[in-house]
């Protein structure tokens, strides 16, 4: 099979998920277009959701130093006319320094006790998600990701040792986490996640924790993260800790149906036209041809340049999607040598 087909693991009959929400977060600038971009796959892919789906917005506050909210009316009005929900959240905690915190605390105003799914803005969906077999008693998050934390130095501590002391400050269990068919200090060894998506029965239950978590790491973190960033990963770093406790696991959800056959990850255009199935590119110009949609997407300059001038076509062209560089950053630099890194 090549990289060019998008096919989950292996596929057994779909089975009808129960009903949940759906939610991503929309603020001023380039989210507010992604989001935008987002409900208009997710209408096109079910017009029939049984669930309700949530722009998550932050509040302006004392941690931001600019209105977060989202600033083009345009957007706001097409929102709603795909039947999204536009749904008001506050920042006590991270706010602009660290806006990764908002898929944190935009939990905590979604409905108590409802299954929730959260998606990154920036992410299509290729396929009805009410035939993804979640099981909502065990939470996950996504899997594609590459070994972005911890960063290793020399002198340690490695892996096993980072690691374990965040499971031992918050009384988790540590072992039972590790995958033993992986080498010791490999970093698919340890519970890892990328944010992109994940989802659980009760926001407030998930997110509560998730808060308490993150925001102790950022204020006392235990010596072993001395020499290590949490900007931008903290989020990361909390996630696989609370999937952890509440049952959930790096198998709880079978592969191929998020990140696969039903939703797309793409984090920028660039990287969409560069590497994803030609079904992702055209789900994506296919969602995007209406004139409503395309008139308000074109707000945003890197869509317009990208979309609708054939700039991502000319991305695309640069690359064998079967033979892709094996680091994203090999991809990143090419595009921006050919000045076609538009964000």
């Amino acid at each position: 099979m090549t990289r060019t087909e998008r096919t989950p693991g292996r596929r057994r009959a779909p089975r009808t998920a129960p009903g949940f929400n759906v939610v991503v977060v929309a603020q001023a600038g380039r989210l507010q277009y992604e989001a935008a971009l987002f409900c208009a796959s997710f209408r096109a892919a079910m017009p029939g959701f049984p669930g309700r789906l949530f722009v998550a917005e932050p509040q302006q506050g004392p941690r931001w130093t600019r209105d977060p909210r989202i600033s083009d009316p345009a957007v706001r009005s097409l929102l709603e006319e795909l039947g999204a929900e536009i749904l008001p959240f506050e920042t006590p905690v991270f706010g602009e320094s660290y806006a990764y915190g908002n898929k944190i605390e935009c939990l905590s105003a979604l409905p108590e006790g409802e299954p929730f799914v959260f998606f990154d803005s920036d992410t299509l969906i290729l396929g009805d998600l009410m035939e993804v077999p979640f099981d909502f008693d065990r939470p996950s998050a996504s899997r594609r990701v590459e070994g972005t934390w911890p960063s290793i130095e020399l002198y340690g501590p490695g892996y096993t040792a980072t690691w374990k002391a965040l499971y031992d400050r918050f009384g988790i269990d540590f072992d039972s986490s590790l995958d033993l068919a992986q080498p010791d200090e490999y970093w698919r060894r340890y519970l890892y996640f990328n944010a992109g998506f994940f989802y659980y029965r009760c926001p407030r239950a998930f997110g509560s924790r998730l808060l308490e978590i993150a925001r102790r790491i950022r204020d006392d973190p235990p010596p072993e993260l001395v020499c290590q960033s949490l900007d931008p990963w903290l989020d990361q770093v909390a996630l696989p800790l609370v999937i952890h406790e509440l049952g959930g696991g790096r198998d709880a959800l079978e592969p191929g149906w998020l990140d696969g056959s039903h939703s797309c990850h793409y984090r920028v255009l660039p990287m969409l036209y560069a590497r994803e199935a030609d079904g992702v590119v055209e789900v994506l110009e296919t969602v995007t041809a209406p004139n409503r949609i395309k008139k308000v997407l074109k707000g945003y300059e890197p869509m317009k340049r990208m979309i609708f001038q054939g700039k991502g076509a000319k991305a695309r062209a640069l690359f064998d999607r079967d033979d892709l560089p094996r680091k994203e950053q090999a991809i990143r630099n090419t595009l921006k040598r050919e000045k076609l890194w538009l964000r």
